[in-house]
């Protein structure tokens, strides 16, 4: 599933959602689990995604560094892409007061294991998949006749796989 997903390059979270949205023929919008807390308290999740008749929704986790933020994101998009069970909100958080009763209900369905562990290794391999090429880009082949050397030899892979992208 990965390989067929064209990443966008330079690779950025924000193009990945527009991607996935469009991939999905519906309307992606986020929202930070920040908003949805009190000053000071953790939620109650990293991230989450959900959806209603007009559009998907994901929330994730802001109180962290960017990197954790942006793979948050990241594994909530590898659900939608794994079309595992999404949960379904009668009510679309509108206005940002209405997140903390978004979350409210989706808590509440959670119930204690959210997600089935099947579901979380898969979200969470396909994240680690998308993530792979993107922070670990593969050094161009070189131009001309050396190129196609490198290209007919396989030196270049061999070179990458022993030692790693230059």
């Amino acid at each position: 599933m990965a390989a067929e997903l064209r990443l966008p390059q330079p690779f950025s979270v924000e193009r990945l959602c527009q991607i996935v949205a469009e991939r999905r023929g519906r309307e992606l919008i986020l929202h930070s689990l920040t908003r949805a807390t009190q000053a000071g308290e953790q939620p109650p999740l990293r991230g989450l995604c959900a959806r209603t008749d007009r559009a998907d929704f994901l929330f994730f986790q802001d109180r962290t560094t960017a990197p954790h933020r942006d793979h948050i994101i990241v594994h909530e998009l590898a659900h939608f892409l794994c079309g595992h069970t999404i949960f379904v909100l009668d009510t679309p958080p509108d206005r940002p007061t209405d997140d903390q009763l978004v979350l409210g209900a989706v808590h509440n369905m959670l119930g204690p294991t959210g997600y089935s562990t099947v579901q979380e290794r898969e979200a969470e391999m396909l994240a680690s998949l998308i993530f792979a090429p993107a922070t670990n880009p593969v050094t161009p082949p070189s131009a001309g006749m050396l190129g196609g050397l490198e290209a007919a030899l396989g030196y270049r892979r061999r070179m990458i796989e022993e030692f790693g992208p230059s």
